[in-house]
């Protein structure tokens, strides 16, 4: 089994994860907030919060079975090399836990709080169903093969591709109105720094281990911070160049714009 070569490096990872961990865990707590004081869910987009869920499901499966399954975990090593360290932290699994029962919190309050019109949209139904039917097939695959790492990175891969989609509409929102408001920038920020230091978190161990191989050998975390810090750039640019004449807008009542304040995650 691998092991750290050097404990500030080790002491840094694990600030590093957990400020990573803080920083993306705390974005989910403003859209709580504000529907719980407004008693309605109107403007929040119901698509986002579907595929949200998806999203951290299959990333809570993946982590989860990383970091505590031995069968994974020896599946990995004879990939990878026996020195090689488990590309998940504790942190990993509970940001994905926390951000699973946060995703479907707000899924709840989406049923008992005032909806409106809306819905979720037969496109996000859709995109769901195809995507939890993949990784079916997977597991109906992977398991009689014992295929154990195959079968959690399908997971990695839905998390991923979940990942892209739900971030898109925000993106297409803001071009069309040709306007941020109602999006709240600190939360972007904050999944920004998120991001970066999750990307740091990786760095400092492939420094330790003096291999690079946790970056592609856990391609999904990768790409997860990858596209998180792409869109997080969009989202600043949009806001503070592109459509920066309305920016300073307030709206004191709730009841104004202000449900679209955390749909970047």
């Amino acid at each position: 089994m691998a092991s750290w070569n050097s404990v500030p490096l080790e002491v840094l990872d694990n600030v590093l994860g957990w400020i990573a961990f803080v920083s993306w865990s705390i974005s989910f707590y403003p859209q709580v907030i504000l529907n719980f004081r407004r008693k309605s869910v109107v403007g929040l987009n119901f698509d986002f919060v579907v595929l949200n869920l998806t999203k951290h499901s299959s990333y809570l499966i993946y982590n989860a079975s990383m970091f505590f399954s031995s069968a994974v975990q020896r599946q990995y090593h004879h990939r990878y090399g026996k020195n090689e360290m488990i590309p998940v932290a504790a942190n990993d699994v509970a940001f994905s836990t926390h951000a699973v029962l946060l995703t479907a919190f707000t899924l709840f309050q989406i049923s008992i709080y005032d909806r409106g019109n809306q819905k979720v949209s037969k496109t996000a139904i859709a995109i769901v169903s195809v995507a939890w039917l993949s990784v079916a097939v997977c597991v109906f695959v992977g398991i009689p093969k014992h295929s154990w790492l195959w079968l959690v990175s399908c997971f990695n891969g839905l998390q991923v591709a979940m990942t892209v989609t739900k971030y898109i509409p925000q993106a297409v929102m803001n071009f069309r109105r040709k306007s941020t408001i109602g999006f709240s920038i600190g939360n972007i920020l904050l999944d920004l720094f998120g991001g970066l230091t999750n990307y740091g978190q990786m760095a400092v161990q492939s420094i330790d281990q003096h291999s690079w191989v946790n970056f592609y050998g856990n391609i999904g975390k990768t790409l997860l911070s990858l596209v998180s810090i792409f869109f997080d750039i969009l989202f600043i640019v949009q806001h503070y160049v592109l459509y920066p004449s309305r920016k300073e807008v307030f709206y004191p009542n709730f009841d104004v714009e202000e449900p679209r304040d955390i749909e970047g995650r």
